[in-house]
């Protein structure tokens, strides 16, 4: 069991936060799921949206959604899975989102990787623009991956037209006007645990900058757990640290954050919507 042993902030107040992206469904939590959930209900984590990577991933996140209260679930195929990504495939994805749209929120995590260079660019752009296609025939928003790959993100954006569902920009990594840019074609912001790092002065300044109706939160667990956890498996309740540390930067109090960008997840996602009923407590 991974008990927190750093003090939470205290969420005071009638204020809840949504974790927007988490990899409920990988290894790091199949020991211990139950317990990772009940620490985040515990400490006002009342959504979590898990993200599908590939199909079989999409489909565990499906299943996940319907078996935990409060966990929604996105599907795509990931930049670095894209070689499985076949015709059949992807019309699995479509048809798992549209007959679960109850539980399924979005559409990704897809996009551009240019860190890792698993698969050569020009395959990651096709791929990146068929999903950003099939996430409008969903009528679902985007949850789009981007590592050094912002001027091409932009480009396809662009050329393949507006998307009516809206997005976010997964684990932010740009500077303030890549920032503005996103914003300016109705994209989401999302801030991960980074924001807690000493060396993230960029990604301050975007938290301090941008407006606050654009900002979500999320973990991207089980990475990039937030200081003092540093290095260690992340979780969703661990989107308290980096709530606090948004909030101190721009000046607002941590349940005026928590409010504030639960009701921007809430919007873009849908979420508003009730927890199917066979879901569990947990």
């Amino acid at each position: 069991m991974n008990e927190p042993k750093y003090p939470f902030p205290a969420l005071m107040e009638e204020a809840s936060l949504v974790d927007t992206h988490c990899h409920l469904d990988m290894e790091e939590y199949a020991a211990d799921l139950d317990d990772v959930l009940d620490r985040a209900h515990q400490q006002k984590v009342d959504r979590i949206i898990t993200i599908g990577i590939d199909f079989e991933s999409s489909k565990k996140a499906v299943s996940l959604a319907r078996k935990y209260r409060g966990v929604s679930a996105s599907v795509g195929v990931h930049p670095h899975n894209l070689p499985a990504a076949t015709e059949d495939v992807y019309a699995n994805i479509l048809g798992l989102a549209r007959e679960n749209r109850d539980v399924v929120v979005g559409y990704g995590e897809i996009g551009l990787d240019y860190v890792r260079k698993y698969h050569p660019p020009e395959l990651q752009r096709r791929h990146f623009r068929l999903q950003l296609d099939m996430a409008r025939a969903a009528a679902l928003p985007v949850i789009i991956h981007d590592r050094e790959a912002h001027d091409d993100i932009l480009r396809i954006l662009d050329d393949s037209g507006p998307l009516p569902a809206g997005g976010v920009m997964h684990c932010f990594s740009g500077d303030y006007r890549f920032a503005s840019t996103l914003i300016d074609r109705g994209l989401h912001i999302s801030i991960p645990g980074v924001i807690t790092f000493k060396n993230a002065a960029s990604l301050q300044e975007v938290v301090r900058k941008v407006p606050l109706a654009s900002l979500l939160l999320e973990t991207d667990g089980p990475f990039l757990a937030p200081h003092p956890w540093r290095g260690k498996r992340n979780e969703p309740s661990y989107v308290l640290y980096t709530a606090a540390r948004v909030a101190e930067l721009r000046g607002i109090s941590l349940p005026s954050l928590a409010r504030a960008t639960s009701e921007n997840a809430a919007a873009l996602f849908s979420l508003n919507t009730p927890c199917p009923e066979s879901a569990s407590l947990s």
